[in-house]
């Protein structure tokens, strides 16, 4: 018989908070708001909460190194307006299986490109994935001629985005559910797991262990890349098309959902619950604040003073168990 006793005391704090505190928004919301309470409620906050979910994937693999991406929200964006001007080109070769492929493809070469910079390179994470992101805001300003481009999401992206099987569970919560299981499985099953850990620890150490470091930040990368793009077509799907600035507003959620959930920004400790939880504690607090119809200064204080507020109750760990 499993001890529950025992796998209880093994989870973080800070995943415990996490839950805790997720538990206690849907209270909140279910008295304050009880006309929220059913399942089209709770699958539409699922479907939300999958956007930043998949975002957050790849997020947590560059922190756990010690590293970070902050090229994710023009990532994200470049995918999301390639993919839909492929669509829309009227090229022969354009279709739906082309047009997401090229924004996956693009996620990949931009996650390359950062692997490049902080591996061989040696560039900070901070700056270079930055400087990126400055790169792609004014190639995505260019094509569009500083406005939106008159593009729309291809059928798939829509499904992907919004649909749903059997009309109750989003086709968006199985893509991160899909996402998350690859990580989970990369994380506990294979070396190149245990090398994420070993460098997030010491990327020295791991080094001199015979870690294949140069390895391990291009795959970090690469799949920070993937996830970015991965959003990027979720988030035009769900908008019907692509805009400038559309991954702006992820970037804190997909970040501080990661850390709320016990992820070391210092690296080499995280688990990937600890994540869903962080992701979906920010999602219900994003809804609860936009139930409360509060002016949207308000809003982007508690939220920000709630991130906070979680971080400082969760800040000690225990050792974490990946």
């Amino acid at each position: 018989m499993i001890n529950l006793f025992s796998i209880a005391l093994r989870v973080e704090r800070s995943i415990w908070i996490a839950c805790l505190f997720v538990l206690a928004l849907t209270i909140v919301i279910g008295i304050t708001y009880p006309a929220t309470i059913s399942v089209n409620y709770y699958m539409q906050q699922l479907q939300i909460a999958a956007f930043v979910g998949v975002l957050a994937s790849g997020a947590m693999v560059v922190l756990l190194l010690g590293e970070i991406d902050l090229s994710m929200p023009w990532t994200a964006t470049a995918a999301g307006m390639l993919a839909c001007g492929a669509f829309s080109s009227g090229a022969a070769w354009a279709n739906d299986g082309t047009a997401i492929s090229a924004a996956l493809l693009l996620g990949l070469a931009i996650g390359g490109v950062n692997a490049f910079g902080v591996a061989i390179l040696r560039a900070p994470s901070m700056v270079w994935t930055l400087g990126v992101n400055a790169i792609l805001l004014g190639l995505t300003v260019v094509y569009a001629g500083g406005y939106s481009p008159q593009t729309n999401a291809s059928p798939l992206m829509r499904r992907l985005a919004v649909g749903r099987v059997f009309d109750v569970v989003p086709v968006a919560v199985l893509i991160w559910l899909f996402v998350g299981s690859v990580l989970v499985l990369v994380l506990r099953l294979t070396p190149l797991g245990a090398w994420i850990y070993a460098m997030g620890r010491s990327s020295r150490v791991a080094y001199l262990a015979g870690v294949p470091t140069r390895v391990v930040v291009l795959f970090a990368f690469l799949w920070a890349g993937f996830c970015s793009a991965v959003g990027g077509v979720l988030l035009s799907g769900y908008s019907g098309q692509a805009f400038q600035a559309m991954g702006d507003p992820m970037l804190l959620p997909s970040i501080a959902a990661v850390v709320v959930g016990g992820t070391k920004v210092t690296g080499g400790e995280g688990r990937y619950l600890g994540t869903v939880m962080g992701v979906l504690a920010l999602t219900l607090l994003s809804n609860v604040l936009s139930l409360m119809q509060a002016p949207e200064a308000l809003r982007l204080i508690i939220y920000g003073s709630t991130i906070i507020l979680m971080l400082l109750v969760s800040r000690r760990r225990s050792p974490a168990h990946h």
